[in-house]
């Protein structure tokens, strides 16, 4: 495929400031690809042959051991994802599947290793988004530690109600037993963490959100810049 099929990519913080000449040796050999939903692209303990980049759609990251699984994160636009395991040419320690539609551009690793070798503005970026991912790692530990399951799920909420631009009613953008997952734990206690939340101004109907009181449930969620 020609550079200018991943000229979409080229304002994503990663590459916006590498020179057109590693722009091209980045991509060479890359190819997009389009997903339908709940499709798995990786599987955790292969070798990352690829750094995956999320061009449309939305994915989700997760990991199982002795028949149980956990949901790690999900991906939206923009977004890479096994970009340490990339570096490392290390094996994946997470999987990943479509929870939508989606286009996936996939750069091949060892033009990633390549690059950052050469160009040093891709090198900083590199560490950018590495750092990144720490520290985001580091704030989600904090919460699933700090936190009972019914502050996970008040401080989930208002998180969505923020990206959503203020919005006091909003559609949840995953499933329930995926949310329940991520926030570590069942669909048992995410239904009764629900329940829980109602006298702070949580009302539930399927999917859809709507935050009658916001005071109330920013009062019980006690929202941190550190954590959130």
């Amino acid at each position: 495929m020609t550079p200018e099929r991943f000229d979409s990519i080229k304002d994503i913080p990663l590459f916006a400031k590498i020179t057109d000449e590693s722009f091209e040796h980045l991509t060479r050999g890359a190819f997009v690809q389009n997903f339908p939903s709940n499709v798995e692209i990786i599987t955790e303990g292969d070798t990352a042959d690829f750094l995956h980049i999320v061009q449309s759609g939305c994915v989700e990251l997760f990991s199982t051991w002795s028949n149980r699984e956990t949901t790690m994160t999900t991906l939206y636009e923009n977004s890479t994802f096994i970009l340490a395991a990339t570096m490392k040419d290390r094996v994946n320690l997470m999987s990943a599947r479509t929870l939508q539609k989606s286009r996936i551009i996939m750069i091949p690793s060892e033009n990633v290793r390549s690059v950052f070798q050469s160009d040093p503005h891709f090198a900083v970026a590199i560490v950018d988004e590495l750092s990144r991912c720490y520290r985001a790692t580091i704030r989600n530990m904090k919460n699933l530690k700090l936190r009972t399951s019914i502050e996970r799920l008040a401080n989930y909420l208002l998180k969505q109600y923020r990206r959503r631009g203020n919005t006091l009613a909003f559609r949840l953008p995953i499933e329930k037993r995926r949310l329940a997952s991520y926030l570590g734990m069942t669909p048992e206690n995410l239904s009764r963490a629900f329940t829980n939340l109602k006298p702070y101004g949580v009302v539930v109907d399927g999917q859809n959100i709507t935050i009658a009181d916001l005071d109330k449930l920013i009062e019980f969620a006690i929202p941190d810049d550190l954590i959130d």
